[in-house]
C-alpha cells in the first residue's frame, strides 16, 4: 500500500482518481454485447454464458425443484443469519414510508403527491468470485415493501450450470418473481430490452463490475432506467490516534477483498497510525482466502497523511467515497462536516461490514465519486412520484390571470385560452 506523506493540494484531483480500465476499449466491448443481445436474445445470452462463464446452458430460468433443493443445502445458521439481516433491513426500510400532506397553495388550489410502486424491477446479483446474497436483500425488501409487482434477478451460474443456493434461498424468501441464469453485461441487457426468457424491466439495480457498471449507464441513455453509477466497491477511512490500528486493517481490506479493482484509502494526521495500520494490513491479508484478489486491489490504494483532521475531511468529500468510516472516540465531531459520501460508519466499532449485511441501511451505494450527486438505494429508489391537483372555480379565478400573464409573455396563447375560456365562462 503506497505512503504518501502531506501532499499539495495540487496532487489531490489526481489522487482521488479510480483505477479505471481503458475507456475506448471498454466502451466497445460493452456495446456490442448489448447489440448482441438486443438481436439474437436468448441466443447471445447462452453463447455468452459459454464464453465468459464456461457453462453449456439449455434453459435460463431457475426452476422450482432448484429452489426447493437450494432450501436443503443452506444451514440452519446462515437462514438464522439472514433472518436477522433481512429482520432489520425491512425496519430501516419501512420507516422510510411517507403519507404527504395535501397543500392548499392558494384558496380553491390543492396540490398533492403520491408515491406509486414501479410496475417492473430487474436486479442484478453478482456472484462470479462471491455469491453476494445479501445484495438480494438490499434490493428486494424495498422492492416488496415499495410494492413492485414483477421483481425478477439475474446472476450468473457456476461452471456446473447452478446457482449458489444462498443467492436461490434468500431471493425465493424475499419475493423474486423469476430467476435467470445470467450475469454481466449481457444481463443488464437482456432486463433492459427483454428476451425470449427475460421480461423487459422498467428499471434496473445491482452493483457490479465495470462491465456491469458500464452496461447500466449505456442502457439509461436509450431510456431505460438504472439506480446509479454502482462499480468497484470502495471505502475511505479517517483515523486518528484513538483508533484500532488492527481495526482499520480489517476494513481496509473488507473491501479491497471485493475484486482486484476495489480501491482502499486511508486518511490520517498521525504518521503512527498509518505505519501501524499498513503493519497489520500487511499481517492480515496473509491470512485471507481472497489474498492476491485483495494485494492486487491494495496496488491500487493508498495511505494518505494530512496535517489535520479538518484536511480529511475536505480530501474525504472531493473523493466522494462510496464508504466512508470515521476510526475515532471523537467521530461525532466530524459527522456534520461530512458532504459527499455513500454511507457512513460512526466510531471504532461501527465496521463496513455492519452495513453490507445486517445494520439496517442498505448496501447498494453509489461509486466512482457519484456520491457527489447520488444516493444509495432507498425505498424511494423503487417508487415514483406522481402529483395531483384540484382546482375550483375561485382557485382558477384566483391564479388564472397569474397564468394568462406569464403564458402570453411566453408566446404560448393556447395555454393562456384554457385558461382565458374558464374565466368567461365564471363571469357568464
Amino acid at each position: 500500500m503506497k505512503k504518501i506523506i502531506l501532499p499539495n493540494r495540487e496532487e489531490w484531483s489526481r489522487l482521488v482518481e479510480r483505477p479505471k480500465i481503458e475507456k475506448n476499449e471498454l466502451d466497445t466491448i460493452v456495446k456490442n454485447i448489448i447489440n448482441e443481445v438486443k438481436t439474437r436474445k436468448d441466443q447471445a445470452l447462452i453463447a455468452y454464458s459459454k464464453q465468459f462463464d464456461n457453462v453449456e446452458l439449455n434453459s435460463l430460468q431457475v426452476t422450482k425443484t432448484e429452489i426447493e433443493e437450494a432450501k436443503l443445502l443452506v444451514s440452519d445458521e446462515l437462514k438464522n443469519a439472514i433472518f436477522i439481516a433481512q429482520n432489520n433491513i425491512e425496519k430501516f426500510h419501512q420507516n422510510q414510508q411517507l403519507d404527504e400532506a395535501v397543500v392548499e397553495t392558494t384558496i380553491g388550489v390543492k396540490c398533492w403527491r403520491k408515491a406509486v410502486p414501479i410496475e417492473k424491477v430487474g436486479l442484478y446479483i453478482p456472484s462470479g468470485s462471491a455469491p453476494l446474497f445479501s445484495s438480494i436483500l438490499m434490493l428486494a425488501i424495498p422492492a416488496k415493501i415499495a410494492g413492485c409487482k414483477e421483481i425478477i434477478l439475474c446472476t450468473p451460474p457456476n461452471q456446473q450450470g447452478k446457482v449458489h443456493p444462498a443467492i436461490l434461498y434468500t431471493a425465493n424468501l424475499v419475493g423474486a418473481t423469476k430467476i435467470f441464469k445470467v450475469g454481466g453485461a449481457q444481463a443488464i441487457a437482456a432486463m433492459a430490452y427483454g428476451t425470449e426468457s427475460i421480461p423487459q424491466m422498467y428499471k434496473i439495480f445491482g452493483p457490479g463490475n465495470q462491465y456491469v457498471t458500464k452496461a447500466k449507464e449505456l442502457v439509461q441513455q436509450n431510456g431505460v432506467a438504472i439506480d446509479m453509477p454502482a462499480g468497484p466497491s470502495e471505502v475511505l477511512i479517517i483515523a486518528d490516534e484513538t483508533c484500532n490500528p488492527e481495526f482499520v486493517a480489517a476494513d481496509l481490506l473488507s473491501q479491497a477483498e471485493h475484486g482486484s479493482d476495489s480501491q482502499v484509502i486511508l486518511l490520517s494526521d498521525n504518521t503512527t497510525v498509518i505505519d501501524k495500520s499498513i503493519k497489520a494490513l500487511n499481517e492480515q491479508v496473509e491470512l485471507l482466502p481472497r489474498a492476491e484478489t485483495a494485494k492486487k486491489a491494495i496496488q491500487n490504494s493508498c495511505a494518505i497523511q494530512l496535517k489535520n483532521l479538518n484536511a480529511c475531511m475536505e480530501f474525504s468529500n472531493l473523493y466522494a467515497p462510496e464508504h466512508l468510516i470515521l476510526a475515532s472516540d471523537n467521530s461525532n465531531k466530524l459527522i456534520n462536516a461530512v458532504i459527499n459520501a455513500g454511507s457512513v460508519f460512526i466510531g471504532n466499532y461501527s465496521c463496513e461490514s455492519a452495513g453490507d449485511y445486517a445494520s439496517g441501511t442498505n448496501h447498494t451505494l453509489p461509486t466512482n465519486a457519484y456520491a457527489r450527486n447520488y444516493s444509495g438505494v432507498s425505498l424511494s429508489s423503487f417508487q415514483k412520484n406522481i402529483t395531483f391537483q384540484k382546482i375550483t372555480a375561485e382557485g382558477i379565478q384566483s391564479i388564472g390571470p397569474a397564468i394568462e400573464i406569464m403564458a402570453e409573455e411566453e408566446g404560448l396563447f393556447a395555454h393562456k385560452n384554457a385558461v382565458s375560456l374558464r374565466l368567461k365562462s365564471l363571469k357568464k
